[in-house]
């Protein structure tokens, strides 16, 4: 009777674990669609509010032909860094204000792809990437496989991409672009299924309501930027210019 009774315990306490990480992740994937509908509104916006009859505005020679364009690509930046390091000290909602404003600056510096590509091609290149994403990050979410060593290798490739990147700035080679989009795609789809791993890992049930806040906010932020990236790389493939 008591081996029955301990037995329903456990059951019973896995469920409640169960429950929770389900409410755990859902906040995260919410806070991250959420996000992604700031950027996409911010930098739809932008560029509506930048062109006049064909032209230019004040507001679209101020972003994207004068030196303040460099804060419109900076800034967004600098928003990621603040609210990484300070995220422990900010309380839930001021860390959630600071996601939206981060999501709008980067809607912002991402509008100039309405210039340069096809507005159909940009909403089918969207499409292909929420569906990659989504079963890449299911995939993370279900395998009983340590994808830890993958997540480093997958680091260690960012940052390499990084450097392939600004070389490229004065090089300016198409072949190279070419092959860093390519890599591009394949470590973001990679970044995806290990993010979400660590993601699900870093839920504790017994973590109050600030601790938990803030940690499905970085979860959020983390899979925004893999979404972010990977939709990127794959719009220099995918999409049509014009």
């Amino acid at each position: 009777m008591a081996d029955l009774r301990n037995y329903q315990s456990r059951a019973q306490t896995g469920e409640v674990i169960d429950q929770g990480l389900r409410a755990y992740m859902l906040k995260v994937y919410n806070l991250m669609a959420l996000g992604l509908a700031i950027t996409g509104v911010a930098a739809y916006l932008s560029f509506q509010f930048a062109f006049a009859n064909g032209e230019l505005t004040a507001f679209g020679q101020a972003i994207y032909a004068s030196p303040l364009r460099w804060v419109v690509i900076l800034a967004p930046l600098a928003a990621v860094f603040f609210l990484s390091f300070r995220i422990n000290r900010m309380s839930v909602a001021a860390a959630q204000t600071t996601f939206w404003i981060y999501s709008a600056l980067v809607g912002l510096s991402l509008s100039s792809i309405f210039i340069i590509y096809t507005g159909q091609s940009i909403v089918q290149t969207f499409f292909v990437t929420a569906a990659s994403f989504g079963a890449l990050s299911l995939y993370g979410y279900t395998t009983k496989r340590d994808l830890s060593a993958m997540g480093s290798f997958l680091i260690m490739g960012l940052f390499g991409l990084i450097i392939a990147s600004i070389v490229n700035i004065f090089l300016a080679s198409s072949a190279v672009q070419f092959a860093i989009s390519a890599i591009g795609v394949l470590i973001f789809a990679g970044l995806t299924a290990y993010d979400t791993q660590r993601i699900k890992e870093m839920y504790f049930e017994a973590d109050g309501y600030d601790v938990a806040g803030r940690k499905a906010i970085m979860g959020a932020l983390t899979l925004y930027l893999d979404f972010i990236n990977l939709f990127m790389f794959l719009l220099q493939f995918m999409g049509n210019r014009k």
